[in-house]
């Protein structure tokens, strides 16, 4: 196949068409050729490059790649498929939801679908596109936008935030989607196979659930589906971790001390020779007390009810955060969705099931089924954001066998 791959990210796609799995270890995938790939972030396009390198990175604004440049990237053979995910914060149901110029990139994925024009399309996001609309703000005399000071929806917080001011709603994302996939003009159309696939269901240890759409070309005579559930057991995060070192805060560790205890943990380990990005900073007395407090699958909820019986200080009180904040992994069951606050304790549920202390960022790679080896550029903020945004490779592995059966 003849891919091209936007919005890669640190390419956790990618390895799914660049890999196959053989003997439980992971091996090149000769019948797959990288075009070109694009990212805009500079430290994980250069993660990108190092993974790999045979694949031309365009480290640009994908605005800025013109019609001239992608037809001369493409030259003369033509276009299998593009896969990728444009930004996903804004259709987030976590957080505020905004319809910025991040919301609106799927536009440039679809002006390189009509270029480059593939046989099919593999668009991935997260589950709130499915429920995101346009969104028209109000404006002041000179069409700037108007904004208000507010507490954000279901958050305790003592700092409220800016946000714009919503004038109205208009269509669904996806039904704007739909209909400019199926008629981008010129004869050129996408017949979608929409679909929400879990991660944990494909041999991934975590709880991960996302929207994949495909596109077949309509003048193509090809078939798809979705990658049947694996029928083997769901991984648990302690099966995906329990072999590192254990690391207190403020500690580091790069060698492994036991052996891989169990099948995930060597397909990981295989290639490996130490272990990177396994380690942990330090904590205020606040946040060390809420570790020291928490056991499995409770939060920020049971841990204020401490205090509320006085067993802990009113000052340590919890003001801030969500429901399930500052809560400590259960080792018998799939991690949570591993985002970009990976490492930080106020995020969602994070703190390690029997360690006293938050994941490392190799910890979360691990989870997302990213092998020892694989490496991630730049401070902990930036290689946990790299690590959150991807998809699984495992998940892009079951994918990429579906299009080399559609296409064959």
């Amino acid at each position: 196949m003849r891919i091209i791959d936007l919005f890669s990210g640190v390419g956790g796609l990618t390895f799914g068409f660049y890999y196959r799995r053989r003997n439980n270890k992971f091996v090149r995938n000769r019948k797959n050729e990288f075009i070109f790939a694009n990212e805009y972030n500079t430290l994980a396009a250069e993660a990108y490059t190092e993974n790999y390198p045979n694949i031309l990175m365009k480290n640009c604004d994908i605005r800025d790649l013109s019609e001239n440049d992608v037809k001369e990237l493409i030259g003369q053979e033509p276009v299998d498929l593009i896969i990728g995910g444009p930004p996903c914060q804004s259709f987030s149901t976590i957080g505020q939801r905004n319809y910025d110029e991040k919301a609106q990139l799927y536009k440039e994925y679809l002006r390189i679908l009509k270029i480059a024009c593939p046989k099919m399309f593999l668009f991935e996001n997260v589950l709130g596109i499915l429920s995101m609309r346009e969104i028209f703000y109000k404006k002041d005399a000179d069409g700037n936008i108007l904004y208000e000071i507010k507490e954000v929806k279901g958050r305790e917080s003592l700092k409220p935030r800016k946000k714009p001011i919503i004038d109205h709603y208009g269509r669904k994302i996806t039904d704007i989607l739909n209909e400019q996939f199926s008629d981008l003009g010129d004869g050129l159309g996408y017949t979608l196979h929409t679909q929400r696939l879990n991660a944990m269901d494909y041999g991934v240890p975590e709880n991960r659930e996302r929207v994949f759409i495909v596109g077949i070309r309509k003048d193509m005579n090809l078939e798809w589906a979705f990658p049947e559930k694996k029928n083997i057991p769901v991984l648990s995060i302690a099966d995906a971790i329990s072999d590192f070192p254990a690391i207190s805060e403020g500690q580091s560790a790069n060698t492994y001390t036991v052996p891989p205890q169990n099948e995930y943990q060597e397909l990981m380990r295989n290639g490996a020779d130490a272990i990177t990005q396994h380690f942990c900073g330090s904590y205020s007395p606040k946040i060390r007390t809420v570790i020291e407090n928490v056991k499995q699958g409770e939060g920020k909820n049971e841990f204020n009810a401490l205090v509320d019986n006085g067993t802990i200080s009113k000052d340590y009180r919890l003001t801030s955060g969500y429901a399930n904040t500052y809560g400590r992994l259960v080792e018998n069951q799939p991690s949570p969705t591993i985002t970009n606050s990976l490492t930080t304790v106020s995020s969602l549920r994070c703190i390690h099931y029997t360690q006293n202390r938050a994941l490392t960022p190799r910890e979360g790679a691990r989870i997302q089924s990213f092998p020892d080896w694989y490496k991630f550029k730049g401070f902990k903020d930036n290689v946990c954001a790299q690590i959150g945004n991807a998809v699984p490779p495992l998940l892009a592995l079951q994918l990429a066998s579906q299009f080399e059966k559609a296409l064959k």
